[in-house]
């Protein structure tokens, strides 16, 4: 099992991305590369460029017999040999001659797994961008709806809910920002051959590496060592930053949802069962999926960093390790991501729970506000032990607060009772909160902005 998944994974838009795990679009993947490293060989004069063309013309999964393979496999029991020998017999006798000429099995396969890997990093890339738009739409209209702010998990002072959506997206836009940047190092092509030195092409072999990595947009290996990891640890450590935004959000709906909070709430489609014997429990399904795949995930680089320092210019075990947990990585993503986007998308708020949540302490939360209107006064060390007092007896004695404050003398004779009235109103004391939200929204609309003409002037594979 690569990915922790339930009824509610069936539901949700793929963009595609789980046929590209299937063992077709790998087979598909390996026979593109190889096609990429004849047409490089063939336009630099390596192999002729007749030889070049016809196996360009066969690499197509509907040419290999993939029965014949496995027969092969079979008697040989070689991860690789298989594919190639079914792949020779596609072609004819004098271009078969040319075929993984002068390569190594995880030159082609590392290439074709970064391939499509690539392929899915930008179906990645939508995924948070469409969840930046629906976060910014909810904090463009929450921008200033006051809600309780919370510490330690506890009231600390108002906020508005637009803030609280603003600090997600200002992650999710340092994930994007990471998730572009890392592009050069994680999805490159490698063709060194056995060791990465190039003994079996020379001094050719790098101008043809070069433009292997040109034909399937990618970047070359400046050293193509098979041992070279931390790229793709590099990656992992990227998805789960990623994933670990997306936790956060579903750990504070999952929170909120509670129905002691009762803020916000999971879409809902009418018919949805969430219990076999409890009729009324409606769960919290698409958050508790993104904490589920999310924890999953951080497990992975441990073992990556383990794997990545075996010795010596190449070892199998690392290259079944790195392909195993680089595909439970993008599965667990893939999962996080399609919850995320719905969850962003179809999130209910319960604006009347939330005023009513921030006036629960009835006025206390605005403390620290009463304090600063009064440190000019007496001063800010004079004023915070004046209101600690008053605020620590109200909550020992379940005293109203506001009948403490209007009964202190020194209290009163700065304030009048509308002023104290107005102090403890939570509305009064959110800070640059909605300020705040409206500026990210304007800076996620530029980042997305950005995006999509970055992504218009590039071409993938």
């Amino acid at each position: 099992m690569r990915a922790l998944y339930d009824s509610k994974s069936k539901t949700l838009d793929d963009k595609g991305i789980k046929q590209l795990f299937s063992q077709e679009e790998k087979y598909q993947a390996w026979l593109q590369v190889e096609a990429a490293l004849a047409q490089a060989q063939g336009e630099l004069g390596v192999i002729p460029k007749e030889a070049a063309e016809q196996i360009n013309a066969k690499a197509r999964i509907e040419n290999i017999d993939l029965e014949k393979m496995d027969e092969i496999y079979q008697r040989v029991g070689h991860g690789f040999v298989p594919f190639l020998k079914v792949f020779v017999m596609a072609c004819d006798e004098e271009s078969g001659k040319y075929i993984h000429y002068g390569a190594t099995t995880q030159n082609i396969q590392q290439t074709a797994q970064n391939v499509l890997m690539k392929k899915i990093h930008q179906k990645f890339l939508a995924y948070v961008v469409e969840i930046v738009e629906n976060l910014s739409s909810l904090a463009e209209k929450h921008a200033d709806t006051v809600m309780a702010g919370r510490t330690h998990g506890k009231h600390a002072i108002p906020i508005t809910y637009g803030y609280k959506v603003s600090v997600w997206i200002s992650e999710l836009l340092m994930s994007l920002e990471r998730m572009q940047e890392v592009e050069k190092r994680v999805f490159t092509a490698m063709m060194g051959g056995a060791v990465g030195a190039f003994n079996s092409t020379g001094e050719v072999g790098i101008a043809v590496q070069k433009r292997v990595a040109e034909i399937l947009g990618l970047e070359p290996m400046l050293i193509p060592s098979r041992t070279i990891s931390s790229p793709k640890i590099e990656y992992i450590n990227t998805l789960q930053l990623l994933a670990n935004n997306l936790h956060k959000v579903a750990e504070e709906v999952f929170q909120t949802s509670i129905e002691e909070f009762g803020e916000v709430a999971e879409g809902f489609t009418n018919g949805t069962v969430g219990s076999s014997t409890m009729p009324h429990k409606i769960n919290p399904k698409l958050s508790k999926g993104i904490i589920a795949n999310a924890q999953m995930l951080y497990s992975l680089s441990t073992v990556a960093y383990c794997s990545s320092a075996r010795p010596f210019e190449a070892d199998s075990t690392s290259n079944m390790l790195f392909d195993g947990v680089m595909n439970q990585a993008l599965e667990l993503m893939t999962e996080i991501l399609m919850r995320a986007e719905e969850l962003s998308r179809t999130l209910t708020i319960n604006e009347e729970r939330m005023k009513a949540n921030a006036a629960l302490n009835q006025g206390l939360d605005n403390s620290e506000y009463i304090m600063m209107q009064l440190a000019p006064h007496i001063g800010k060390d004079q004023a915070h032990e004046l209101i600690y007092e008053l605020a620590i007896e109200a909550e020992l004695t379940n005293t109203s607060y506001r009948e403490l404050l209007l009964g202190n003398e020194l209290i009163r004779s700065f304030f009048s009772e509308k002023a104290i009235e107005e102090l403890l109103q939570p509305s009064n004391y959110t800070g640059l909160s909605a300020q705040l939200a409206r500026q990210m929204v304007k800076q996620a609309k530029s980042a997305i902005h950005q995006y999509q003409v970055q992504s218009k002037e590039k071409v993938y594979v």
